[in-house]
């Protein structure tokens, strides 16, 4: 039942039932009067003639004026308080079931439950729009996400496919090619593999599959440790590795071991991917700042464009949108020593000069004993 209808009954209802009940009262009382004042006074009502009679019918008429009267505006005010705001949302939820959120509902009336309604109804279309912006980026990111694997994954597969091709053609006429040729393969299917590897990784920890095993790290002996296999893997590729260790000793944090590893490793290989320099050089820096263990990777590269630095750490970004760096990448590396490392309670930030080189930085919370 429309509220129109529902509104038209309460009114006949508050205006019928007074009038009844008031018609049997004033006809009980007149009955009851009129024996009273005839056994009492010898009056008798029915000798009034008709101005006496006429006085009473106008009593009667103007009661049920009045209440008409009276049920009209109570029903037009509620009507008309009720009403506008109805139609308001109406029109909001309309808007929301046809995709539009781009509006603002305003409170309409001075009925406070009224009033609470709209601001809940306007809380939630500002979270539905969060929502689908949210959505929608995500969305984005994951056909940039395949754009991205497709070419990471095409170019090693069309090397592999290349070399298969010569050693089936017996372009690989000697032990010395056939040897290179199949070291190529391996490298290429090796490289897809790690590819592969962190693309289930990151599924796993943006899922909150990732069981992180937390305990007591002495940060010293942990990064002492890291560096030596740091600085064989920056020897081997011919870049220059400094490492400054300036953490007190018994200095520690709670974390995963095994994926603060995974944080360093994916802080330098980021480094390593956009080296430009004839003498390329990455250094490692960790140091204790108030309750922080803050780690700093710094290298002499590229550098990142001031418009880009504020998005290095978002998933699937790449600031080489054009894809023409020989390294590539799927632009989830970053993304993923975000995660980890506020998974750990952390936090991270980046900091560059175009031309001259970037620092990424990360910071954890020192461990400290109330015992």
């Amino acid at each position: 039942m429309k509220l129109r209808r529902k509104l038209f009954t309460a009114f006949f209802i508050i205006i019928l039932v007074p009038v009844v009940l008031t018609a049997v009262f004033l006809i009980g009382t007149a009955i009851l009067q009129a024996d009273v004042l005839r056994t009492r006074y010898g009056i008798d009502i029915r000798h009034l003639g008709a101005s006496g009679r006429s006085l009473i019918l106008y009593v009667l008429i103007a009661m049920v004026v009045i209440l008409v009267i009276t049920a009209l505006i109570l029903s037009f005010w509620l009507y008309r308080s009720i009403n506008s705001p109805l139609l308001s949302l109406t029109r909001a939820t309309k808007s929301i079931r046809d995709g539009n959120l781009d509006f603002e509902l305003k409170g309409e009336g001075d009925v406070e439950e009224i009033l609470e309604l709209f601001e809940s109804f306007e809380q939630m279309r500002i979270r539905l729009k969060h929502a689908n912006e949210a959505q929608l980026e995500f969305d984005r990111q994951n056909r940039e996400l395949i754009s991205n694997i497709s070419h990471d994954l095409r170019t090693p597969l069309t090397a592999v496919q290349g070399y298969c091709e010569g050693i089936m053609d017996g372009v690989a006429d000697t032990p010395e090619k056939m040897e290179r040729y199949i070291r190529t393969i391996f490298n290429k299917t090796n490289d897809m593999n790690i590819l592969l590897n962190e693309l289930s990784f990151y599924s796993r920890i943006t899922t909150n599959r990732m069981p992180y095993a937390f305990d007591k790290v002495d940060v010293r002996s942990f990064y002492d440790d890291a560096a030596e296999e740091i600085r064989d893997d920056l020897n081997s590729k011919n870049i220059s590795f400094i490492f400054e260790n300036e953490v007190p000793e018994g200095t520690c944090v709670i974390a995963d071991a095994e994926q603060l590893t995974r944080v360093l490793h994916n802080l330098i290989n980021n480094s390593v991917k956009y080296m430009d320099k004839e003498d390329k050089m990455i250094t490692l820096t960790v140091t204790l700042l108030s309750d922080e263990v803050q780690t700093f990777v710094t290298d002499n590269g590229k550098g990142i464009a001031a418009k880009d630095l504020a998005n290095v750490f978002e998933r699937f970004y790449r600031t080489d949108s054009s894809r023409h760096s020989e390294a590539g990448g799927s632009g989830i590396g970053l993304s993923i020593v975000k995660k980890i490392v506020e998974d750990h309670g952390g936090r991270v930030w980046a900091s560059s000069k175009e031309g001259e080189g970037t620092t990424m930085a990360y910071a954890l919370r020192r461990y400290e004993s109330f015992s």
